[in-house]
């Protein structure tokens, strides 16, 4: 939804729940304060270790709770999954939408590790051993519990009263609500999974193949040359090209074309794709100079007004292993190099990122983070979880036509898993929930900005069909068992 994958910056905007990051990461969602439902920290505390029975540790984890919609005392309650990044409140997206149609409560577990939730001092790879989706998932399941026994409490219930539960979440936290619903099935009654990366990959040109289709022609072909121009100029002044993208502090020059690349894939995943490529096909025309224009786009929109940053790029800062608010870009690379990849190589032909990005590219930059033994166990966790052919029921899959992720996430549509494509000139990552552009964030997911709203608002009705339907038979259960 980190470097592999592509998602993390909390420079000009607070980042939401769910997801953030840069494109290498996955999810990038930014938010200025004012645009949350709620901010209040809760906290509850969790097992350190759910797969040890002599492991008694704890640490503290963050949540949040809105119950303004909620029917009380028996309405649902929607959980919204934190992803990778810090988790600074519920952000007031569609979801808020849904909760008040459906007078339901929502609440948001911070992701382990990540922001405030940190089990230690140090984010030594020694003490990351317990950073992992498996654990991540059972921190959701020992939460549920817990909060549904709170709330018992809160509204004077008895204490087998269980209100029915959804799952939410986008990007990376999309994958795990899928997952929770697989290994859960009995606690929630659903989940929404937008732009799930629920197929792990190692090698993942098709990344770089869709960024060139969303482009089109003439922007896939200036982008091609721009950035052979990018290389060529590497070799002629290394100094004086980074100073142009404000990247002098990138010293190995595949991280510098890594962040040079992933600048060009926010355009087309969080829906400005016209910032891009108007003014670089524009130039193109023109004879420009094209590596100035599409340093200028990097400086004023990606640096500017999404606060992406080269040093989320630099060696060292990712070897950094000090608790700070930016801890989320070495957290999420250690997932990646232990259990997803994404490795967003080059295609072996016709690529528009360089082929300096490439599968060696980002074995060695897993050893330099968290040395020899760390390796992306792709074939286990596909072999876990399903892949895109997850044997799971009553999950939702929704993704956006221009986003490079939905390569890895579940496309073809079945009865118990119903999948939709948004499709529309700047549906991207997460338009379901966040609307159109993705990122910053839009009031209630707004979709009268997406080129087709039409689109977006027929996904939409297809969603609360389904949550209506499973919270139905959920309540059917519930009341069966009473």
């Amino acid at each position: 939804m980190a470097t592999a994958i592509g998602f993390l910056i909390l420079l000009s905007y607070l980042s939401l729940s769910h997801g953030l990051v840069q494109p290498r990461r996955i999810s990038h969602g930014l938010s200025e304060s004012g645009k949350y439902l709620t901010r209040d920290e809760l906290w509850f505390n969790q097992t350190l270790d759910h797969f040890s029975p002599y492991d008694h540790r704890r640490f503290r984890q963050r949540y949040y709770e809105y119950l303004d919609h909620l029917r009380v005392p028996d309405g649902p309650i929607f959980l919204m999954i934190c992803g990778e990044g810090p988790c600074n409140g519920i952000p007031n997206d569609y979801i808020s939408v849904l909760a008040k149609k459906f007078e339901a409560g929502v609440v948001s577990l911070e992701h382990r590790y990540y922001g405030k939730s940190s089990p230690f001092n140090s984010l030594a790879t020694e003490n990351l051993k317990y950073l992992s989706s498996k654990q991540a998932l059972s921190d959701l399941a020992a939460f549920r519990g817990y909060y549904q026994e709170s709330l018992n409490v809160k509204l004077n219930r008895s204490g087998k009263a269980d209100n029915p539960w959804f799952f939410f979440g986008a990007s990376y936290s999309g994958a795990l609500s899928a997952w929770f619903r697989l290994k859960f099935p009995h606690l929630t009654c659903g989940s929404l999974a937008s732009s799930a990366v629920v197929r792990a990959v190692y090698e993942f040109p098709e990344f770089d193949q869709q960024i060139g289709e969303s482009a089109g022609p003439e922007c896939k072909a200036a982008l091609q040359e721009t950035n052979k121009l990018v290389e060529l100029a590497l070799k002629v002044n290394n100094k004086a090209v980074k100073a142009l993208f404000n990247a002098t502090e990138l010293d190995v020059d595949a991280d510098f074309l890594y962040f040079v690349a992933d600048a060009q894939v926010m355009a087309f995943q969080y829906g400005n794709p016209d910032k891009l490529c108007v003014p670089l096909v524009e130039a193109k025309k023109n004879g420009d100079d094209l590596v100035e224009v599409y340093a200028k786009y990097v400086r004023e929109f990606c640096v500017g007004v999404f606060g992406l940053s080269a040093k989320t790029y630099s060696r060292k800062h990712l070897l950094d292993t000090a608790i700070t608010p930016e801890s989320s870009d070495r957290l999420w690379w250690f997932q990646v190099c232990t259990e997803v990849a994404y490795f967003q190589v080059a295609p072996a032909n016709d690529s528009i990122r360089s082929h300096q990005v490439n599968t060696e590219y980002h074995l060695n930059l897993c050893k330099s983070l968290f040395g020899k033994g760390v390796y992306p166990e792709v074939d286990a966790t596909n072999l876990y979880y399903g892949g895109d052919r997850i044997a799971a029921t009553k999950i939702i899959f929704t993704n956006g036509s221009q986003d490079p992720w939905r390569h890895a996430s579940k496309q073809t549509s079945s009865p118990d898993l119903p999948s939709y494509i948004v499709t529309c000139h700047n549906c991207g990552h997460g338009s379901d929930l966040r609307g159109c552009p993705q990122s910053p964030l839009i009031i209630e997911g707004d979709s009268k900005n997406c080129s087709s709203p039409d689109a977006v608002n027929k996904v939409r009705q297809h969603i609360i069909e389904h949550i209506d339907l499973w919270l139905s038979e959920c309540r059917g259960v519930l009341r069966s068992s009473i």
